[in-house]
């Protein structure tokens, strides 16, 4: 980040490829599924410094303006499509059997009401949150982006000799995590509807909240996984699902999360009904997680996900034990007979 300036600097599609090849070759025999970048749309929130940095090593300077940071987040990101496009390319030549997808953080953006100025800001928003996804799965830029791109004076690094490569690396499957769904609306004072994250996210009164303000919403779920097979035809993986709460330990030292027991079966209901009713290819679904860790996005221990409580707070704090909780012998129970009794 220091020396190169993370992916503002096209010299690191040549290191991400390095880094690809050693890996696809010490694990070609073991592992058969891939994915390049992970979230790689979460910089879209570009007006924030977190996602940049998490996703592209980007750190801002105090004199870089809104429109700068926007910018440099696009040049970030049309490196590491490239970067990904080349390393399908090199793992298929190292194991033809490699199956390699992206994998985007899919959070559906619903208009708050039926008017059309919110239904049209919807469809905006989501052009700008997933069009990563368009080049990952078709090998070139939507024509709506190469648009906005033109009209904000964005002058981006996009070669010709890129455009070939975004063609030839198309991606075999689409890999997603899912946890919440999002709601904009209209404003006046947004007339050419350009979407700015978090700036026009507005609450949803039909859906619950978590601790964390995280939209519950289990049917966003099967209409991400529609969504998805409308546009791309292409097979999907849930790769993360799951629900970040403050567990308490029982006098018995047992953990109840009844509460994550309910999230993960209704989300997995609503996967179920896209497969089955849907006709949706979904090839794999892993929940997140399976032992409580640093939350990434807060700095916290006390936001759990895991169905494996571990003895640790905030400060640092407990022996590190481990305790299975209550959606750790639920989930095994419902692995074991593939959803049957779900």
């Amino acid at each position: 980040m220091t020396k190169y300036g993370g992916w503002r600097n096209r010299k690191l599609i040549d290191f991400f490829i390095h880094f690809a090849s050693t890996v696809f070759t010490r694990y070609k025999e073991k592992v058969k599924y891939w994915m390049t970048f992970n979230e790689i749309n979460n910089q879209v929130n570009f007006s924030e410094s977190l996602c940049p940095f998490t996703n592209s090593g980007i750190l801002y300077s105090p004199e870089e303006d809104l429109n700068e940071r926007e910018q440099i987040m696009y040049q970030a990101v049309h490196y590491e499509l490239v970067a990904s496009a080349l390393a399908v390319q090199t793992g298929k030549l190292i194991n033809p059997e490699f199956n390699i997808g992206c994998m985007i953080a899919m959070c559906p953006i619903y208009p708050l009401t039926c008017a059309p100025n919110d239904m049209m800001m919807a469809t905006k928003a989501m052009h700008r949150r997933y069009w990563f996804t368009d080049v990952h799965a078709r090998g070139y830029y939507p024509q709506h982006m190469l648009n906005y791109f033109a009209r904000k004076g964005f002058n981006l690094d996009i070669t010709p000799d890129d455009n070939a490569i975004l063609a030839r690396g198309c991606v075999d499957f689409i890999g997603f995590s899912y946890y919440m769904s999002f709601t904009t609306q209209f404003s006046p004072d947004n007339p050419q509807l350009d979407y700015v994250e978090p700036r026009d996210l507005v609450s949803n009164p039909y859906i619950d909240t978590s601790e964390w303000g995280w939209q519950i919403d289990p049917a966003g779920l099967r209409y991400s996984l529609n969504w998805f097979w409308d546009h791309f035809q292409l097979p999907l993986f849930i790769v993360e699902n799951g629900f970040g709460a403050v567990d308490q330990r029982q006098a018995d030292g047992t953990v109840n999360d009844h509460y994550r027991i309910d999230y993960f079966s209704s989300h997995i209901r609503e996967m179920k009904k896209a497969v089955v009713e849907d006709g949706v290819d979904l090839i794999g679904y892993t929940p997140w997680g399976c032992i409580d860790l640093v939350s990434a996005g807060t700095g916290e221990m006390k936001k759990r996900y895991g169905m494996i409580y571990v003895d640790k707070d905030n400060e640092g704090k407990g022996t590190l034990e481990r305790i299975r909780k209550a959606s750790f012998y639920w989930y095994r129970d419902l692995i074991a007979n593939n959803g049957e009794n779900i």
